[in-house]
């Protein structure tokens, strides 16, 4: 069965809510979530285990590189480990008064390589966005550098096909893609202004992102155009993620599940047995996991 099964809901003891799901193999995996809550699982997601991450800002997003190198960024903060997670280090990856009087907020962060990384975001005064952010890191994470942008907008997510070939969403529809590791960023028609809190690129030319009211789009060139896929459903979806070419899920608001099985041309809602928003999703061959509001994680079935 390709279904989620709704008996496989569980609700953990978090701070709040939970937003970032990432495994590393079928039985290793991190979730994480407000006040700086992070837990992790041995067992597929049976069982988890806290880690006492010394920060309580809000955990936007955890990434692993591969087994042992993950990072994970918490408002203002940026946490490495190098151990597979038994320890975390507090890196700063900016100068006091570098944004002048105002504050960074991460909110993803990707690498390419092992020496290349990115953390996107923005530039906060009190609540109001001021500017975009973009630091890029060519030692690890180790050092940072802030990367001009063409654009002053809240960015959400970031993905990477290679080390030469990424893309940016964020606020009001807005993409942002670069060919050249990063250096440079064009701005890409959407065709959407709602905002994109998700990208998932399958290769160099085919994409999709997601986001508020409903949003799917794809594209099948790189970003060059972006088609509207399916504008039915009225939820805000936070995540999309493959298993494999052809057999992708979509998580958001009100408990929603999509799934294509004819790689993001179609849509079909399932039954998550939840009405709790979902923020996270992770796929792997097997297994899918999601997670939401007041510590909810759900384990589904990917293989098909």
């Amino acid at each position: 069965s390709s279904d989620v099964c709704s008996s496989d809901l569980q609700h953990i003891d978090a701070k709040g809510d939970l937003v970032a799901v990432c495994f590393t193999s079928s039985d290793k995996g991190w979730v994480a979530g407000d006040g700086g809550f992070l837990a992790r699982t041995t067992d597929g997601g049976r069982t988890w285990t806290p880690y006492p991450l010394a920060t309580d800002e809000d955990i936007n997003e955890i990434y692993f590189r591969n087994d042992d190198s993950g990072y994970l960024v918490a408002g203002r903060k940026m946490f490495i480990t190098r151990d597979g997670g038994k320890s975390w280090q507090d890196v700063r990856p900016y100068r006091t008064g570098e944004f002048g009087t105002g504050t960074p907020e991460f909110l993803s962060i990707r690498f390419t390589d092992k020496k290349r990384g990115y953390i996107i975001g923005s530039v906060t005064k009190g609540d109001l966005v001021v500017d975009s952010l973009l630091m890029r890191t060519d030692d690890g994470g180790d050092t940072w550098r802030r990367i001009p942008l063409p654009v002053k907008t809240e960015l959400f997510h970031l993905d990477f096909d290679g080390s030469s070939r990424g893309w940016i969403v964020g606020d009001k529809g807005m993409i942002l893609s670069t060919t050249d590791d990063g250096l440079t960023w064009d701005v890409q028609r959407s065709g959407v202004t709602r905002a994109l809190f998700n990208v998932d690129f399958r290769d160099g030319k085919t994409g999709f992102a997601v986001g508020g009211g409903g949003t799917i789009i794809r594209t099948e060139d790189g970003g060059k155009t972006w088609i509207r896929v399916d504008p039915s459903f009225p939820d805000t979806f936070k995540r999309i993620d493959f298993a494999d070419d052809k057999n992708g899920w979509i998580v958001g608001y009100g408990g929603s599940i999509l799934r294509s099985g004819d790689r993001g041309r179609t849509w079909l809602r399932q039954d998550s047995g939840t009405k709790e928003r979902l923020y996270g999703l992770f796929m792997d061959k097997k297994y899918g996991w999601a997670v939401g509001e007041k510590g909810l994680i759900q384990i589904g079935r990917a293989h098909v």
